[in-house]
């Protein structure tokens, strides 16, 4: 377990990580609680018996948690939600289920029978609170603001405390984000990450991996990044038609076999950007295997 204060606000945060590491979790799930005394914790994680022990231990003699806060319903960050609620009696807070906030755009894909972006959806997910955008609660001592953040889900919600961000699986310092079709939605993926920018923030504490010290240089540097995606998508797709497994194997020289699909559904979610915005055209309804080409 670790704490780490922010550099202006020192709020206490503390961060027991969850014993799930993978490729695309890193070294784990990262639970934080805020505050001291009644405490708030934020995205308590996997359904994992060891895990809601740390979490129960990591508490003072004489502290409650009084809610347990959701970034998005994937279930290494919420499967827990639901025991720990009922071992502390406190409310779930969360935008919504893990279908609910998509464009009309990733809507109307999955009503075409687009398949789900298979990383792992809490479709049992069902918060106690819902919080819409702006929305403030008072927990861990302090009021906490829901930013509403879609792009890795229609669901997600970054949580502000001060000029202090949990980011959950929006902003990480270690890895970029799996945008997968319909359930991300790379439109709207790019408008979270410009609309944080207009913040001054001192520290991200992130779902996965380290805290981030430098935010705006992370959002820039995430931003920057995704246009050179799409600057690459552009020049192969003028050099020749092609599908989103194709492109990513190309572009995404190097990786490990096992990140191949997050990286095809990244390519695909650029693709279907790029299509709204009458840049490329698909050959047909778009599917994860439909070719694409520049116009």
């Amino acid at each position: 377990m670790t704490q780490g204060p922010s550099p202006r606000t020192a709020p206490q945060v503390r961060t027991i990580r969850a014993p799930n590491p993978s490729a695309l979790t890193g070294t784990g799930t990262n639970t934080y609680i805020l505050g001291t005394g009644e405490v708030a914790v934020i995205d308590p994680g996997p359904a994992d018996d060891s895990h809601l022990a740390a979490i129960l231990q990591a508490l003072g003699p004489h502290e409650r948690i009084t809610h347990i806060l959701v970034t998005h319903p994937h279930r290494d960050h919420s499967a827990l939600a639901l025991r720990l609620s009922q071992a502390v009696s406190a409310p779930v807070a969360a935008f919504g289920t893990a279908t609910e906030g998509r464009s009309a755009a990733m809507s109307a894909l999955s009503q075409a029978g687009f398949p789900d972006g298979g990383e792992g959806l809490d479709r049992s997910f069902r918060p106690d609170i819902r919080l819409a955008d702006g929305d403030s609660l008072a927990a861990g001592g302090l009021s906490v603001q829901a930013i509403h953040t879609p792009g890795h889900l229609g669901s997600h919600l970054c949580f502000a405390a001060g000029d202090i961000l949990f980011s959950g699986d929006h902003v990480m310092g270690w890895s970029t984000s799996v945008i997968a079709p319909p359930d991300g939605d790379m439109t709207d993926y790019m408008a979270s990450l410009s609309r944080l920018a207009t913040r001054p923030w001192a520290r991200f504490y992130p779902g996965h991996g380290a805290a981030v010290d430098d935010p705006a240089a992370r959002l820039s540097g995430l931003i920057r990044h995704r246009q050179d995606r799409t600057a690459q998508i552009l020049a192969a797709l003028h050099a020749a038609p092609a599908d989103a497994p194709t492109l990513a194997t190309r572009i995404y020289t190097g990786l490990p076999a096992a990140l191949l699909p997050a990286a095809t559904a990244n390519t695909l979610a650029h693709l279907v950007d790029l299509a709204q915005k009458g840049l490329v055209e698909p050959a047909r309804p778009t599917h994860p295997a439909t070719l694409f080409h520049a116009t």
